[in-house]
């Protein structure tokens, strides 16, 4: 048997069918004009080593992907549409896979803008976000679950950017895991490293550029 449509059906349906394809449009369009306009939707996504500050970033990167070719760890990526940050911009997550700290600086480089500034003479200056203990009731050291000290171990700058803390923590441990601002590079090791499978130790993407280097 036949069903008879009612004659206000199809118009309320393409009605609805507009109103969900706009919503969509709004949001793509939201989320887009948020990363041209240097604030990422996720502070979890990291610049490569020497960027410069967000908005400068955005504005010298020419989307080339030569520093994602360049980096041999296959560590950046470039953004999708709907990326993290600005499209066709190269990143990389800590958690995925962390910057290795090559000494010759690759990725920079390759960048033929000036995007990352060709200044950062050493890996070890490079100031590419911040880690911190975000999760201590994940941390097996700060609640006494173990004595856990991977991301101490996976630090390239071991003993100066981390520092295992010693001393009774609030809840029950006794080790912190303890960050030096002023020497972290943001490679996200440590992230990488953390046995917990939510990370207790994440790193936050820094968008205020690399630092001027310091005269002599």
């Amino acid at each position: 048997m036949r069903t008879t449509m009612k004659p206000t059906s199809i118009p309320r349906r393409r009605a609805l069918g507009t109103a969900v394809m706009l919503a969509g449009l709004g949001a793509a369009w939201f989320h887009r004009a948020r990363a041209e306009r240097g604030l990422p939707g996720d502070g979890r996504a990291i610049r490569p080593p020497g960027a410069v500050a967000e908005d400068e970033f955005l504005a010298a990167c020419v989307r080339c992907g030569l520093c994602v070719q360049a980096c041999p760890w296959q560590t950046l990526q470039l953004a999708a549409a709907d990326g993290p940050v600005a499209a066709g911009t190269p990143y990389f997550r800590a958690r995925e896979v962390p910057c290795e700290m090559c000494d010759d600086i690759p990725c920079q480089r390759a960048c033929p803008t000036g995007a990352l500034v060709p200044t950062l003479a050493r890996i070890a200056d490079a100031r590419m976000g911040l880690a911190r203990l975000s999760r201590p009731e994940g941390c097996y050291s700060f609640t006494g679950a173990a004595k856990c000290d991977s991301c101490w171990g996976a630090c390239p700058l071991q003993g100066r950017a981390i520092t295992m803390q010693r001393g009774r923590t609030r809840l029950g441990g006794f080790f912190t895991p303890t960050v030096d601002d002023a020497v972290c590079t943001g490679c996200g090791k440590c992230e990488k490293a953390c046995i917990a499978e939510e990370p207790a130790i994440t790193v936050t993407a820094s968008r205020d550029g690399q630092p001027k280097p310091r005269r002599a």
